[in-house]
């Protein structure tokens, strides 16, 4: 009778109610807990977990672990009750976006709890799972409840958390919460009913007293515990940022938009109320003055910093270029999009290009605090930081400034002179295409590849100049030194190269030079960037330069930043359902329709991808109106990372990865190239996907060549059209090298090329 008993209730538990798919991602979403850790709890995969929340394909989880899955969920709604009560059923919800991972409470332990503590289930069994190491589990995935705080009579605010704080997210410095930023980041400050509120990450919400834009600032720095710890050792804390919404800027007194002459001078008037206000108070502005970044700070007492930094959305701040629609977001979603990119990235400086020029200092200060050996007092390093560009600006060799800096002064050209490749460094992206063989006309399709982050992986590993640089003559190549060189590179002939250890015979003529940008072969002595000529050596050839500017302090000043980047560009594309360890098939799949899985994630991948370009266009920032004359100095030379030399470098490095790939790819099919521009590359191909053309054995890639995947240097579908329509284009601009990469993903075509 005991086994018909434990049966009915084996029974009655396989079929144990849980809460709709929506309620399942909020319990889950409200704790902090990623799909791995509930995964890891459960003993089952990733996807499983995904699946259970998705209604796509709708799943239901069965046996041992429904029960275990309703026990955890029954946990998790007790601590987090919804708003309105959640609807248990037997069938899933409709489909929802996909939420944002916080980051694991402790995988660690959640692994530690389960995994090996049962043997193995035979084949198609479902484990026994005993209540005991359920709940056991479980708790490890609940931080303990920290102490109330008491009631205060002089604390002016009051805070409000829908759901319980969140774990700290991917990407956030070790050493774990820090007790001056436990409110988070940042804060989107609005008026609502009246009352103006500043929403946090997490889904904190804070009452603000302030009624005056001085008593606001006052405010963040005494009581609103807004911050980020550094990022480095010998670095400081990121100061807390205020984006103010329309209604904020009107309740403290700053108009919602800017009239046509504070537009052109970004800034408003220095004689407006608020700043009189702010000088009143004592508090100081930099020298932008009050546009969409404001800083607004005083001067610092030891190491007591004060400063906060203001964003404005209808001021332009978040560019629609690398932030899609955030400025029009509501103040929690838009709180949720920058919390995701400061906790991976970093708290917002500035426009994404800003932001990656200070990442890259945070991760390497240029100072660092010293012990006199004295006193005993800690005073600041009278040399710079080891592996940091240190805080004096250096200038750039000739040969590496751009037109009208004041280096080429001294050269005395005569006036309209244009440089030409053996007076000038010309390092850029590919913009290079080519007519259409006969054959390539017979097949159907033209398949746009495009390469995951890739000026991030061409930073990667990449040894930079991080001191000035040094002119020499008759100096042998070093490919680990980096520099500029003067050296002739038109005896490489594409048509024999060098793959790997063995020569291969390819067709020269329909293959890209690697040592331009329009990919036209060199016709004498040209400045190339120290990869570029180490690569003429990797294909076989010998190269004598005429002389160089080289640069013996050195290091791998990027891999950090890169680092950084990679991982919030994984971590985010993991949250909308691209994981990094997905076959090629289920890769494809899963990058089709990313974007619409979560915009709100979707757009800090926009900015993600934008902090990285804008970052290597910004060390060679040219000026920006200023009254400024050719041969006089500008703002951004001033900056110790304005550096045209490390940009080159990056730039060379990603277009001889990208070449590398294509003559792997050529000398072992026979396909070539199309079009390339940038970090897209087209080919034509019988079918319209990358693997009817990609040489992919059981799974496995080309050694070498093109690889599909999320990760940095790998490749993703960007687009295909039809052959017909690459000629018909061509026919109706009268181009027969119309560059086909850059219309390839939606097949729009508005005007002839001109390179823009």
């Amino acid at each position: 009778m005991s086994e018909m008993f434990d049966a009915v209730d084996a029974l009655v538990a396989s079929r144990s109610a849980l809460p709709s798919a929506e309620e399942r991602k909020r319990l889950r979403v409200a704790h902090g807990l990623t799909l791995d850790d509930v995964a890891g709890v459960l003993q089952v995969r990733r996807a499983t977990v995904s699946a259970w929340e998705s209604t796509k394909k709708p799943t239901e989880p069965r046996g041992p672990e429904r029960e275990a899955y309703a026990r955890l969920l029954k946990q998790l709604a007790e601590l987090y009750p919804a708003p309105v009560p959640a609807t248990f059923t037997g069938a899933p919800a409709p489909a929802e976006a996909r939420p944002l991972s916080t980051g694991p409470a402790s995988e660690a332990a959640v692994m530690t709890a389960t995994k090996n503590t049962q043997p193995p289930a035979p084949s198609g069994e479902m484990p026994e799972v005993p209540d005991a190491l359920i709940d056991e589990a479980v708790e490890s995935l609940y931080p303990t409840p920290a102490a109330p705080r008491p009631a205060s009579t002089t604390r002016p605010s009051t805070s409000r958390r829908p759901g319980a704080k969140k774990a700290v997210p991917a990407g956030t410095p070790a050493g774990g919460a820090d007790p001056r930023f436990e409110n988070g980041p940042l804060a989107v400050v609005d008026v609502e009913d009246g009352k103006v509120l500043a929403y946090c990450t997490g889904g904190l919400v804070l009452d603000v007293p302030a009624k005056s834009l001085p008593s606001l600032v006052d405010w963040t720095l005494k009581e609103a515990k807004l911050g980020q710890p550094k990022l480095s050792g010998p670095g400081r804390p990121a100061d807390p940022l205020l984006v103010l919404t329309e209604a904020a800027l009107e309740r403290y007194g700053l108009p919602v938009s800017f009239t046509a002459e504070e537009k052109d001078a970004g800034r408003i008037p220095e004689g407006h109320k608020v700043i009189k206000q702010l000088v009143r108070a004592e508090w100081k502005l930099t020298k932008r003055g009050f546009g969409p970044w404001a800083r607004i700070y005083r001067p610092a007492k030891g190491s007591d910093r004060q400063c906060v930094q203001l964003c404005i959305p209808s001021w332009n701040a978040l560019d629609p270029r690398f932030w899609g629609d955030a400025a029009q977001l509501p103040p929690a979603e838009l709180a949720r999009v920058l919390g995701v990119y400061a906790a991976r990235v970093m708290t917002p400086r500035g426009s994404t290009a800003v932001t990656s020029l200070e990442l890259m200092t945070a991760l390497h200060p240029p100072t660092h605090a010293v012990r006199d050996e004295e006193t005993g007092v800690l005073r600041q390093a009278d040399a710079k930081t080891p592996g940091s560009l240190g805080s004096d600006p250096v200038d750039c060799a000739p040969p590496e400034a751009p037109d009208g800096h004041p280096v080429l002064n001294a050269l005395d050209l005569p006036r309209f002179h244009v440089r030409g490749p053996g007076e000038k460094l010309f390092e850029e992206a590919y913009d290079w295409a080519r007519p259409m063989t006969d054959a390539e006309c017979t097949l159907r399709y033209l398949v746009g590849l495009d390469v995951n982050m890739a000026f991030a992986a061409g930073a990667n590993g990449l040894n930079v100049g991080l001191g000035e640089p040094t002119h020499v003559k008759g100096l042998a190549f070093d490919p680990k030194l980096p520099g500029s060189w003067l050296v002739d590179l038109s005896h490489v002939d594409l048509s024999k190269v060098k793959v790997g250890k063995e020569w291969v015979q390819l067709d020269g003529s329909l293959l890209p030079s690697p040592f331009t940008p329009k990919g036209d072969r060199p016709t004498g002595p040209a400045w190339y960037a120290t990869p570029t000529v180490a690569y003429a050596q990797e294909l076989g050839y010998d190269v004598a330069p005429i002389e160089a500017w080289v640069r013996y302090d050195n290091g791998r000043y990027l891999d950090g930043w890169y680092g950084r980047l990679r991982d919030a560009y994984l971590a985010t594309m993991a949250d909308l359902g691209v994981d990094a360890d997905l076959s090629p098939e289920d890769f494809l799949a899963a990058m089709d329709g990313y974007k619409e899985r979560d915009p709100e994630l979707t757009i800090a991948i926009t900015a993600i991808k934008a902090t990285v370009k804008g970052g290597i266009g910004k060390l060679r920032e040219r000026p920006r109106g200023e009254g400024w004359r050719p041969g006089e100095r500008w703002r951004a030379l001033e900056r110790p990372t304005w550096r045209p030399d490390i940009r080159a470098a990056v730039i060379s490095r990603t277009r001889i990865n990208l070449h590398r790939k294509i003559v792997k790819h050529a000398s072992f099919t026979g396909q070539y190239p199309i079009a390339i521009l940038s970090d897209c590359v087209v080919y034509a191909a019988n079918g319209p996907s990358p693997l009817d053309f990609l040489p992919y054995r059981e799974g496995k890639p080309l050694p070498g060549g093109f690889k599909l995947g999320i990760n940095p240097g790998l490749v993703k579908h960007e687009g295909t059209q039809s052959v017909l329509w690459g000629e018909e284009v061509r026919d109706k601009f009268n181009a027969p090298e119309l560059n086909l990469a850059r219309s390839i993903k939606d097949g729009t075509v508005t005007d002839a090329d001109n390179g823009e």
